[in-house]
């Protein structure tokens, strides 16, 4: 299937989840108990914080004998009401950027398991870097089936983050802003991306981060979409803006190089053509759908349908 621009509509990775998070369960810990009890309840199994997978799907299995569900993460109850967990692992390291492993799941599972996992990723990776107090230095434990903390000692509450981050295009005289950042493989572009900051409206911080990383004034931002990003755990919410003028002040400390594109690059780039002006990012981040976005709304007549 193609949308108006004539390209593939392909899948955006950890979006599409379909279970049900049981809240009603979470905070009884005798449901939660027996739960995890169940016959039917399944475990989703990782490597780490990479998925295993086989024949197109997650591997899930049935808890180990003697496990505790006070070492699982209650993920939620599927769609044929059966339990589904995680285990937590404080053995895990790193984990705050994307491997070839997670990355290639968006093309190998349906949707609502890469969303699953994503779920279980997130989780997994808070529990591991959060086993002390902020508040004391105390060790804490799980609380309401993995989703919060508390302290062993001064009886503070953690619950899990979520990060939201602004990812964006300007745009002026039909042509959009892309991006590098140092280090980034050779000819991949992106849209500007920056953390929300305390005090901040989605459309200020939009506005302060182009400013700040290519001296560009915007208004009129727009919200388009959003991704849950676990790596370790983002909100990437995608706006649109609209640019005053195309001057570029770059903070090179942040941005190598940027450039306004057409449409006809920006179509060239996520239709892979070699001789496009920048190679796009994949279809699993929301950067190369929040460009979609931007070239449907262009009406440029598409070329032969592949």
């Amino acid at each position: 299937m193609h949308d108006r621009s004539g390209l593939r509509r392909e899948q955006l990775g950890f979006v599409g989840g379909q279970i049900d998070r049981a809240d009603h369960i979470r905070t009884r810990p005798e449901l939660v108990a027996q739960a995890f009890a169940s016959p039917e309840a399944r475990l989703v199994v990782l490597d780490g914080l990479d998925p295993v997978t086989a024949d197109g799907h997650l591997v899930m299995t049935a808890p180990e004998p003697g496990a505790q569900a006070q070492d699982h993460v209650l993920l939620g109850l599927d769609e044929s009401q059966r339990p589904v967990f995680v285990r937590l692992s404080a053995g895990v390291e790193g984990g705050f950027f994307p491997t070839e492993r997670s990355r290639a799941v968006a093309n190998e599972l349906p949707a609502h398991e890469v969303a699953l996992y994503g779920t279980a990723r997130s989780l997994v990776h808070w529990h591991a870097r959060h086993r002390f107090c902020a508040v004391c230095g105390s060790p804490t434990h799980p609380e309401k089936a993995g989703w919060a903390r508390r302290c062993s000692a001064c009886n503070a509450e953690h619950f899990p983050r979520v990060d939201p981050v602004a990812i964006m295009l300007a745009e002026h005289d039909g042509r959009v802003l892309v991006g590098r950042q140092h280090g980034w493989p050779e000819r991949f572009y992106s849209a500007l991306a920056g953390f929300i900051e305390p005090g901040e409206t989605i459309e200020e911080a939009v506005a302060r981060e182009i400013k700040e990383e290519a001296g560009v004034t915007v208004h009129s931002v727009r919200y388009v979409m959003s991704q849950p990003w676990p790596f370790p755990s983002s909100l990437m919410i995608a706006c649109i803006g609209q640019a005053q003028d195309d001057a570029l002040t770059l903070d090179e400390t942040e941005i190598e190089h940027a450039f306004w594109c057409d449409a006809a690059g920006v179509r060239a780039a996520l239709s892979n053509d070699p001789a496009a002006p920048f190679i796009a990012p994949p279809p699993m981040a929301v950067a190369h759908h929040l460009l979609k976005h931007w070239l449907d709304g262009q009406l440029v007549p598409p070329g032969p349908s592949a």
